[in-house]
């Protein structure tokens, strides 16, 4: 057994301590629509092709002219549920509990949005979809239901099928099957209310009630900042449409209104169900499908339009950031008996190929803006690539904390507000047993083309995919994409050492999960080469302290600029009495001679987080009360391998953190 640091207290450091900007934290409203394509939003596609049939979104559109849109961002997966969970808990796939088609698995009890808002001082809510609750068949007995994983309140669908029907109340004898025909439930918190919902139709449900609880919370708590994050459970199919037109008017007293009154919840449960077609989206020549898909989009940028309007008329806008964004790439289904719908009718995927479970970019790339009046600048095109696990760090931001040292991401917001950021982490891994579907508009060497295990990422201004992977080093395709967007020229022949350096940038990124086994999943993490030029003694420990009422273990980043207190040999122990409370953090190159199994072993009495390379491979951070030891065991190649070890210092106590590792017997 190598021990790597037994520390029993922290080095004192004289460093300025970080004030706090004692205004309070921007509200923030986060919009996730369902199946929402990038080509579905008129100033990313709609509005670029006049020979070709579209829709407009022109409340979606002057959001995004008021603010930035997010060009080249990615959901974590190309399906809902593993694409949310990673959203929610701020960690790529790699690292994620919740993978492939784990619909309505239990979202691990870990940090999440809602969990960072909270500790914030933020009132936070989801309403809408949610899906990842676990077992069970109510609020009381769902492991992770909304309000045990940081919302104090929650408003909608638990289960991801009930989310399919969006007239929750009502038979719908058009359905296909089941599943698509009966009524569903709807949870308030403790309380299933679908029986008072009759004539509700989703979108505007689910608005009126996000209206109702900003307009609540402004009267009642404006000294205290909220988080919604807002699930609308469209345009995913079936493809039903609302009742009757949009009210009047928008804002606190026009456009959807919520009345609370069981038959009459909102002022659109009126008139015959699935039974209104915008009148922009009515084209005789279009099919039933295609109008009814338009009338759903539509619909939600009515509702975006009338939230926004609230804020403003609230005067609140200037201190919220609303972000839209989509779970994944369009589908193709619309749960009508005998009728398919097809996204190449608007090519809601855009300019790209692929749709919903596809790694090309029109699975995986989804429309994204930001609007925030008083710090984000108008007319702002941002890019650069950004993924749904830098949502955690961005929010953090926001709300003036550190992110959890768990998280995968960094924070978008220096971007929009000081013209650069941090690069981000690009990483998708799935599997699917269907095919890339036959569209005219896919070069042919796609079309049916068989998914599998499948994962894409992005290296040196490159985006790299490999579908239907069979073995650790089946090789990448790569595509410039500066200059080739669209994925249609694979230059990996041009780059021949750039598909080995893929596969070693993976195995230091990521965990395997017994529930989603991958082909790479055995791949030796490799390290680096023993004369690198980061590594200067392989036995030194850099240390690292910084002040501060820290919540939970922060992230590393935030060390950054902070001066090294000392680089002490192994086995030294550090005396001194600290007399602040704060985070500290350990690195340490370690150096593999013998490539194997290996396990890492922590004791520690403070709450602490291990990384090596960028693995999260030990978590004593949440919920740790310091009785228990964590261990885990990885394959290591032979070189250099950085490890980093982050802790939570308390200013009366000195920490006692033991980190160990020792080689296992080959694991078969």
């Amino acid at each position: 057994m190598k021990t790597l640091f037994a520390l029993l207290c922290i080095y004192s450091l004289s460093v300025g301590l970080v004030v706090a900007d004692e205004t309070q934290p921007a509200n923030v409203i986060f919009i996730l629509c369902d199946d929402l394509g990038w080509g579905d939003l008129g100033i990313l596609h709609q509005n670029s092709d006049p020979n070709h049939k579209d829709f407009a979104t022109p409340r979606l559109d002057r959001m995004a002219a008021e603010g930035v849109q997010v060009r080249s961002h990615y959901c974590a997966a190309p399906v809902c549920a593993p694409a949310r969970a990673s959203l929610l808990t701020g960690v790529h796939q790699g690292h994620a509990e919740i993978r492939d088609n784990q619909f309505d698995k239990a979202l691990e009890d870990n940090h999440t949005l809602g969990t960072v808002m909270q500790l914030a001082g933020y009132r936070t809510a989801l309403i809408g979809k949610y899906g990842l609750q676990g077992p069970g068949d109510s609020a009381m007995n769902w492991p992770a239901y909304p309000t045990k994983r940081g919302f104090d309140e929650f408003y909608g669908y638990v289960r991801h099928v009930d989310g399919h029907i969006h007239y929750p109340a009502h038979d719908w004898p058009l359905g296909n099957g089941e599943n698509h025909q009966t009524p569903k439930e709807v949870w308030h918190n403790n309380e299933e209310v679908s029986a008072s919902l009759k004539g509700c139709y989703t979108t505007d449900l689910f608005t009126a009630k996000a209206k109702d609880f900003v307009i609540s919370q402004h009267s009642t708590q404006p000294d205290q900042p909220f988080f919604l994050f807002l699930a609308y459970d469209t345009p995913h199919a079936a493809l039903q449409v609302p009742s009757m037109e949009y009210p009047e008017g928008t804002g606190v007293k026009g456009g959807i209104q919520w009345l609370g009154k069981p038959g009459q919840m909102i002022n659109t449960a009126t008139g015959t169900i699935d039974s209104y077609y915008h009148p922009e989206c009515s084209d005789p020549s279009w099919t039933n499908v295609e109008q009814r898909f338009a009338t759903m989009v539509r619909r939600i940028d009515d509702c975006v339009g009338d939230l926004l309007d609230t804020l403003t008329e609230l005067g609140i806008a200037e201190d919220t950031l609303v972000v839209l964004s989509s779970d994944n790439g369009p589908h193709e289904e619309s749960y009508l008996e005998g009728i398919r719908y097809s996204p190449d009718s608007f090519d809601s995927f855009g300019p790209f190929d692929g749709i919903k479970r596809d790694v090309w970019e029109g699975g995986i790339r989804v429309p994204t803006l930001a609007w925030w009046p008083s710090k984000i600048a108008p007319g702002q095109i941002d890019d650069q690539p950004s993924q749904f696990h830098d949502w955690m760090p961005t929010l953090a931001d926001i709300a003036g904390q550190a992110a959890p040292a768990r998280t995968d991401g960094v924070s978008l917001l220096p971007r929009w507000t000081q013209g650069s950021g941090k690069p981000s982490t690009i990483y998708v891994e799935y599997l699917n047993r269907g095919k890339t579907p036959n569209y005219e508009s896919f070069p042919e060497w796609k079309r049916n083309q068989r998914r599998g295990q499948m994962q894409a990422m992005q290296i040196e201004g490159n985006s790299a995919v490999r579908f239907n992977i069979t073995k650790p080093s089946s090789d990448f395709m790569l595509f410039d994409r500066e200059n080739d967007p669209t994925q249609q020229t694979n230059i990996a022949s041009q780059m021949p050492a750039t598909s080995k350096k893929l596969r070693n940038q993976v195995a230091r990124m990521r965990r395997p999960n017994e529930s989603a086994p991958r082909p790479y999943d055995q791949i030796a993490v490799p390290g680096y080469k023993a004369d690198r030029s980061s590594t200067k003694g392989n036995d030194a420990v850099k240390i690292q302290f910084l002040p501060g009422a820290f919540e939970y273990v922060p992230h590393p980043s935030i060390f950054e600029g902070i001066t090294r207190v000392r680089t002490p040999r192994l086995g030294e122990l550090a005396e001194s009495s600290p007399s602040e409370r704060g985070a500290a953090v350990w690195t340490q190159d370690i150096q593999i001679d013998q490539p194997g199994h290996y396990t890492f072993t922590l004791q520690s009495d403070v709450k602490s987080f291990v990384r090596l390379h960028d693995i999260a491979l030990l978590d004593a951070d949440f919920g740790y009360d310091g009785s228990t030891t964590r261990s885990e065991t990885i394959k290591l190649g032979v070189g250099t391998h950085p490890l980093t070890c982050i802790a939570l210092v308390e200013g009366d106590q000195a920490p006692k953190i033991k980190l160990e590792f020792n080689r296992t017997s080959d694991k078969k």
